[in-house]
């Protein structure tokens, strides 16, 4: 697996990717990122953390740090090879273009 370093905490601890977790010393804590934004407790978290942009579990991350993790974690998907999968994914991606764009 792959680790890659985001940074280290006020008490020394380290953030890292590792695989397809996001890790607090080396213990996963979040599979993925939320946009603080649509986070439902956004305002406690902007109170407390203005240059927050996004969450993995309890770790607030920059914008630039979530870049970081963002790149690390879709590098440990692995990459998808089922035709039907593959053909599937398309038809979800034309089916939601077409309806922003007002085709039924």
């Amino acid at each position: 697996m792959t680790t890659t370093f985001v940074r280290m905490t006020n008490d020394g601890r380290k953030i890292e990717v590792i695989g397809p977790n996001v890790c607090v010393d080396g213990k996963p804590v979040a599979d993925s990122l939320v946009d603080v934004k649509t986070h439902p407790n956004k305002e406690a978290i902007l109170f407390v953390l203005p240059n927050a942009a996004y969450m993995a579990g309890p770790v607030a991350l920059t914008a630039e740090e979530a870049s970081v993790v963002r790149g690390a974690l879709n590098a440990a998907k692995p990459a998808m090879t089922d035709r039907i999968e593959i053909t599937e994914r398309f038809r979800k991606a034309w089916n939601i273009r077409n309806h922003e764009a007002g085709i039924e």
